[in-house]
């Protein structure tokens, strides 16, 4: 099932005993964190928090941090079932049929497309409180770590326009609060929200800007989601709702967000204008450097009646944001297949931070064919950022990291097999000496082939036969083993 709502998600984790209310006051400023980070760590409960130092607004966090919390948000049982749905769609664009009868038969699919498109309404729940006379001291901001600059909103869905198209994005950038009508706006060089900036800098126009907080999981999912560029996030969302999002022009900007939100701040970023942000403890589990970015300016803040405020922790995995990224590694399979279907199966490690390290196993066909897998992912949108691509045969299972080692450790040759080259990295790669550009590593851990310049006979691995794990199988009793 899909969810309209905060709200509906928030019931639904409660009915399955997964939600735990906190009835104690408890402070934004470190404690909500320390408290999330340690059941986080325990796979622990979404949390919330009903009483909070400072402000009158309940906090939810830790909402989809286990991998059966982050499926239910979607609304299926495991992540594979919505890779399906999208192998399915690819399939049916790929496979055009050329009878008349063959495309009608496509008609009721083609249909089902279109109604995912978001929905205008003329007033939501989102605009049940009008504040004119904005201040941001209303919400409950957590200030995360101990070395964080200040406050953070942390689950913000940014709305922006290209000036040029008018084509909508939703994008999800930390905000530090700077004061009560200020904050930064965390736009990376390579984000979308950052190349609609730089288009109104040179027009020399103010941005108009807003930011939703706190709306169904799969639109706050969808914000993360690295989709192809003329795809828009509110589309997708409701490709995985299986249901438009409702959407709500804004008060005092020409932009619509989720009418269903639990609170919108609405404003603006004038060109040019930046203020030092950070540093911020990042989901590498590092602090990220200070650095200058745009200045958000709120001239409105809307929200329902007693609203929820949603926000996350993250820091040194595993952490919420980890099943997010888990997610998204499962949905978006299908899509680099279509790009190169000799791909069998990728992980991303928890311990890679997504971005920095990319394991994943092909069926190999041709000298080097590693090689080529290789330079063709850091090719592809946030794949580029992958500072380690270990590549190995379609029989090793990529998911178990213990046996990727193994032949990391014993099927490479460093001089042949490793591949060093230059190229963009995230922002947040601290270990470069320059920001966002560094050295990358790919790994050929496959089997080599006298045509890759291994002459000797390469061994086999070592496996028992069939005909004695089924001896030993059918008499495992009689050992005196249960």
């Amino acid at each position: 099932m899909s969810y309209r709502n905060l709200r509906d998600f928030v019931s639904a984790l409660e009915y399955r005993g997964w939600l735990k209310r906190i009835e104690a006051e408890v402070d934004p400023e470190l404690e909500i964190t320390e408290v999330t980070d340690r059941v986080s760590k325990a796979c622990g409960p979404a949390l919330l928090f009903e009483k909070v130092k400072g402000s009158d607004m309940p906090v939810l966090i830790n909402s989809v941090g286990s991998y059966e919390r982050m499926a239910m948000a979607l609304g299926v049982e495991r992540f594979s079932d919505i890779s399906g749905r999208i192998e399915e769609l690819l399939g049916m664009i790929e496979n055009v049929p050329d009878s008349m009868l063959g495309k009608l038969k496509m008609l009721p699919k083609l249909a089902e497309l279109s109604t995912y498109m978001p929905k205008k309404v003329k007033s939501g729940p989102c605009q049940e409180v009008v504040v004119s006379d904005p201040s941001l001291d209303i919400l409950p901001v957590l200030k995360c770590w101990p070395g964080d600059a200040g406050k953070y909103i942390t689950l913000p869905l940014v709305f922006t326009k290209d000036p040029e198209t008018g084509k909508p994005n939703m994008g999800m950038y930390r905000m530090q609060v700077y004061d009560s009508k200020t904050t930064g706006m965390h736009w990376h060089a390579h984000h979308d929200g950052a190349q609609n900036y730089r288009k109104y800098c040179a027009l020399g126009k103010r941005m108009e800007v807003a930011v939703a907080i706190g709306a169904d999981p799969a639109t706050v999912y969808s914000a993360t989601a690295p989709l192809p560029k003329d795809v828009y996030e509110l589309v997708f969302a409701g490709f995985l709702r299986r249901r438009p999002v409702e959407v709500v022009r804004c008060r005092t900007v020409d932009l619509e967000v989720p009418a269903e939100a639990e609170i919108v701040l609405e404003g603006y970023v004038e060109p040019g204008e930046t203020r030092v942000e950070g540093p911020f403890g990042d989901h590498t589990g590092y602090y990220s450097l200070p650095e200058e970015f745009p200045v958000f300016h709120i001239t409105c803040i809307t929200h329902r009646r007693n609203p929820i405020y949603m926000t996350t922790v993250v820091g040194k995995p595993p952490m919420e944001d980890c099943y997010m990224g888990k997610a998204t590694e499962r949905i978006f399979l299908p899509l680099l297949r279509l790009q190169l279907p000799e791909i069998v199966d990728i992980n991303m490690p928890l311990e890679g931070v997504f971005h920095n390290c990319v394991l994943v196993s092909i069926k190999k066909s041709y000298p080097r064919h590693a090689k080529k897998v290789m330079h063709a992912l850091w090719g592809m949108g946030q794949m580029m950022f992958a500072k380690f691509i270990v590549v190995v045969d379609e029989d090793v299972n990529v998911q178990n990291t213990s046996e990727v080692a193994w032949k990391v450790f014993n099927n490479t040759d460093p001089r042949r097999d490793i591949e060093i080259v230059e190229g963009p990295l995230d922002v947040l790669d601290h270990s470069s000496p320059t920001p966002l550009y560094g050295t990358k590593v790919g790994i050929d851990a496959t089997k080599k082939w006298v045509t890759e310049g291994h002459p000797r006979e390469w061994p086999d691995d070592i496996r028992m036969s069939p005909e004695v794990k089924n001896l030993v199988d059918r008499r495992w009793k009689d050992y005196g083993f249960e």
